[in-house]
């Protein structure tokens, strides 16, 4: 039997400082707790997500001076952690000082495993290069390390043997990736036990949260311990990282697999902890009760979790305590303040209602009790006599050829004077507030939005953070639901808002008293939208177009059976519509996006550094053309 200790701490990017101080104070309890063993997260020194901060020569010593400090500690105790690993004899691909992700067992003050290896530590094998992760521009793996050794790989996959209380045992080091396996040609799980056997298998990981990871993670490590029959140990770090325009959250959600792979321990998500275990290597472990067992992470409850902890912990990093919240008395902004309220306090938010003279009674109105049933703070800004100004201005302003002399009159459309609103009321107004509330402003824009630009230019995508344009419209409905029936526990967000058609009342055709709203049709686009953006292998109108013509579209998008042939009763109204829409997000919308503020992941892909792109305009494929050229002709 083992006593481990599992350190689910939270890591702070680009700060060893502070990380090592709260290692050392783990350390010390699981000490105290006469544990024989503490497994820290992957790149728990460092943190994970740091950019280009890799380059700097400074930081990577004080990264290994600050390693120094965790392995003096290890006297009496083993010490699992990650770090970045520097051979500064040698160069990456790109000409630089030569890094590895690294994983290194500490006891009795010093490393182990040079026995039957190049290095004191271990080096992560499968690097991924996909969705945030760009860890071949900065780390070597074990891979590229076989080719230059002229070893292969399997040859390097050896575990770790440590002798605690005269007990020899045999770790088998696993970094992240490395656990997830699949559909890579290298295992290292099963090359590590060929060349063991292994006792037991660590992995140090630095997992972001995403919809349904972890209900995919038990599958898969609990199937490897099994296939193994070996107990395998995953630990992984909260708090918050970022790569600049994509903000991520860690969950934690630590846990101990027996060798047949049940789950018996399980650390709770979004919480730091230090929670040991009495792990029998060989014989049957007691299954953990049912209040350890992991939640269903796909739950909207798990989502808000995620949003929640997200942003609190993204407002704390950049020292925001106020926030200004345009609120126009429809969902997105109503689900925004909710959640704003919660994590700052109702003292600490103002809802800012911009009336002009397409904005009802009804949205004002509910405005105002939103801001009442959350106790905050609000005031009324009118924007009408400011556009008024505006369009005047400019329609007072003719446009001059100076070698001809002749003038001509700007065109204020419809389409005009509704950006001139969006962006007064954002630009100007929010912003001003923002300034003189000492305040920053939100973007309460959602992923359906953004994914199509429905959104105007340093207007409504203005702001300092995007909590929620990570979440379909579907999505901020079932949230604003939560949020009434599970966070409050009584109705703040308004059901009248819940009810009401969403609309940008922009213009007197986007009456919501009249039921007109959005041109976005919410129960379909958000599932389009999705296959465009979300699908792992990413759907263009051909594979729209092709599923349509099969019979299959609902099915394979997910959205409501007989839906599609109610919205257009036509081929033509709907190639029409699938086109329009992915002009937008192919085209304008990128624009917009590489604009837009930091966003909150949640999903499998998120706007920002999650989601590559660029401004490259609309494409249609040649067998798009061929399948709609055979449709309209049938």
């Amino acid at each position: 039997m083992l006593k481990i200790a599992l350190a689910q701490i939270e890591v702070i990017p680009g700060r060893p400082d502070i990380n090592t101080k709260t290692m050392l104070t783990q350390i010390h309890q699981a000490r105290q707790q006469k544990s024989q063993m503490i497994i820290f997260p992957e790149m728990s020194i460092p943190g994970y997500f740091l950019g280009d901060t890799w380059e700097q020569l400074t930081f990577l010593k004080d990264c290994e001076t600050y390693g120094q400090q965790i392995i003096a500690a290890s006297s009496d105790i083993c010490i699992i952690f990650g770090n970045i690993a520097v051979d500064w004899a040698r160069a990456n691909d790109d000409g630089r000082i030569r890094k590895y992700n690294a994983c290194f067992i500490a006891y009795q003050g010093r490393l182990l495993g040079n026995d039957n290896f190049p290095y004191p530590f271990r080096i992560k094998t499968l690097q991924p290069n996909y969705r945030e992760f760009d860890d071949s521009r900065h780390f070597y793996s074990l891979r590229k390390l076989a080719i230059e050794l002229e070893l292969n790989v399997s040859q390097l996959l050896q575990p770790v043997t440590i002798d605690i209380d005269n007990k020899k045992l045999n770790l088998g080091c696993l970094l992240c990736e490395d656990g997830w396996s699949d559909d890579y040609a290298v295992k290292p799980i099963t090359a590590l036990q060929k060349n063991g056997p292994v006792d037991l298998f660590v992995n140090i990981s630095s997992s972001p949260y995403t919809i349904g990871k972890n209900n995919k993670r038990n599958r898969i490590f609990s199937a490897q311990a099994k296939s193994v029959n070996a107990p395998l140990v995953y630990v992984n770090n909260i708090g918050i990282q970022n790569n600049g325009k994509t903000i991520y959250t860690f969950d934690g959600c630590s846990t101990v697999y027996n060798h047949k792979g049940d789950i018996i321990e399980y650390c709770p998500s979004f919480s730091s902890a230090l929670t040991c275990i009495d792990l029998h290597l060989t014989a049957d472990n007691v299954t953990c009760s049912s209040s350890a067992i992991p939640n269903d992470d796909r739950s909207i409850r798990t989502i808000y979790q995620s949003i929640a902890y997200g942003t609190k912990s993204f407002l704390t990093s950049i020292g925001i305590k106020k926030v200004v919240i345009g609120s126009s008395g429809g969902i997105d902004s109503a689900v925004s303040a909710a959640l704003y309220t919660k994590i700052l306090g109702p003292e600490n938010v103002l809802l800012v209602n911009m009336p002009s003279i397409f904005n009802s009674k009804t949205t004002q109105d509910l405005s105002a009790k939103l801001a009442q049933n959350l106790g905050c703070l609000y005031t009324i800004i009118p924007i009408q006599k400011v556009v008024d100004d505006t369009i005047q201005q400019l329609s007072n302003s003719p446009i001059i050829d100076l070698k001809s002399g002749e003038k001509q009159s700007l065109v204020i459309s419809p389409f005009v004077i509704e950006n001139i609103q969006a962006r007064d009321r954002s630009s100007r107004v929010l912003a001003g507030v923002a300034a003189a509330f000492g305040a920053g402003f939100t973007c309460n824009a959602n992923k359906s939005e953004m994914t199509v630009g429905y959104s105007t230019l340093y207007g409504d995508l203005g702001g300092f953070f995007a909590a929620l344009s990570d979440l379909w419209k579907y999505q901020i409905y079932e949230l604003a639901r939560f949020l009434n029936n599970e966070v409050y526990k009584k109705e703040v967000i308004p059901q009248e808002i819940i009810d009401l058609v969403p609309s940008a009342e922009l213009s007197f055709d986007q009456s919501v008293d009249e039921g007109k709203g959005d041109p976005i049709i919410y129960p379909y686009h958000d599932y389009l939208f999705r296959a465009f953006m979300e699908h792992w292998n990413r759907r263009t109108p051909e594979d729209i177009l092709l599923w349509y013509e099969q019979g299959v579209l609902e099915e394979k998008l997910g959205c409501q059976s007989g839906l599609v042939a109610t919205l257009f009763p036509t081929t033509q109204e709907f190639i029409n519509d699938l086109e329009k829409w992915w002009k937008l997000y192919t085209g304008m919308a990128v624009a917009k996006r590489i604009q837009a503020p930091p966003v909150l992941a949640v999903s499998r892909r998120a706007y920002g550094f999650d989601h590559r792109e660029a401004q490259n305009g609309f494409y249609f494929t040649m067998n798009y053309q061929q399948i709609k050229e055979r449709l309209l002709h049938e």
